[in-house]
C-alpha cells in the first residue's frame, strides 16, 4: 500500500528550500517556517483553503515564496537552539492562522517515541486525508539521518508494508524515504514527533 501526496514543486523543487532565503538567520534556522510554508501552499493547492497562502497558488515562484517565509517569519521566527519542541510551532501556527482569520483548523502533536503502531495509524490518516506532516527531528544515531537531524520537513507520502511502513520526506526541495520506525526511535531521550492538522 503505497500512497504519495501531490506536493508542489516550484521550479525544479520538490516543494520550497530553505536554501533560497535571503535572510541569514532564516537560512540558518528558518527550518519551522519553510515546514509552515510548505503546509499551507499544500493546503490552498490542494483543500481550496485558499487564505492560508497570501500570494497566487496557481504560480508558484521562488520569489513569492521567500517572501511568504518572511511573514512566516514573525510567527516561527528562529531562536537559540532553534524551535526544539512540537508545542512551539504548534503557538506560532495557531498564531499565523488566528491572524489570518482561519479559526476552524485544529493543531495537534504527534510525539515521537509512542507506540509505532498508533503512529503508524495517525500518519496513514493524515496522508490519506491529503494532508502534509510538519516533522521534527532532533538528534538521531543512525548516520543516514544526519541531513534531517535538529531540523524540520514534512512527510508527504508513505508505502506500508506487511510488517513496515516507509515514509516520505520533503525537504531542501529534494525528498527521501526512512523507515517510520527508525525516524520516530532516534535512540535518544529527546525526541521531535509530527504536527498533525484537523480540517474544517
Amino acid at each position: 500500500m503505497k500512497k504519495e501526496l501531490a506536493h508542489f514543486k516550484i521550479d525544479k523543487a520538490y516543494g520550497g528550500s530553505q536554501a533560497w532565503f535571503r535572510d541569514p538567520i532564516m537560512k540558518i534556522g528558518g527550518c519551522a517556517a519553510a515546514s509552515a510554508c510548505d503546509l499551507c501552499i499544500d493546503l490552498a493547492l490542494h483543500h481550496d483553503i485558499e487564505q492560508v497562502y497570501p500570494f497566487d497558488r496557481h504560480h508558484l515562484t521562488k520569489e513569492n515564496y521567500i517572501q511568504f517565509s518572511a511573514i512566516m517569519k514573525s510567527f516561527l521566527h528562529p531562536r537559540i537552539g532553534g524551535i526544539t519542541k512540537l508545542e512551539l510551532f504548534v503557538k506560532g501556527f495557531e498564531k499565523y492562522l488566528m491572524t489570518i482569520g482561519q479559526k476552524n483548523i485544529r493543531v495537534s502533536v504527534l510525539k515521537a517515541g509512542k507506540n509505532i503502531r498508533e503512529a503508524e495509524t495517525v500518519i496513514l490518516d493524515q496522508i490519506d486525508r491529503g494532508i502534509p506532516i510538519p516533522f521534527l527531528l532532533l538528534r538521531h544515531k543512525n548516520i543516514n539521518f544526519r541531513y534531517h537531524t535538529w531540523h524540520w520537513f514534512l512527510i508527504t507520502g508513505y508505502e506500508k508494508f506487511e510488517d513496515e511502513m516507509y515514509v516520505k520526506t520533503a525537504t531542501y526541495g529534494n525528498y527521501h524515504w526512512f523507515s517510520l520506525k527508525e525516524l520516530m526511535d532516534s535512540g535518544y531521550r529527546q525526541k521531535g514527533g509530527g504536527i498533525i492538522l484537523t480540517l474544517p
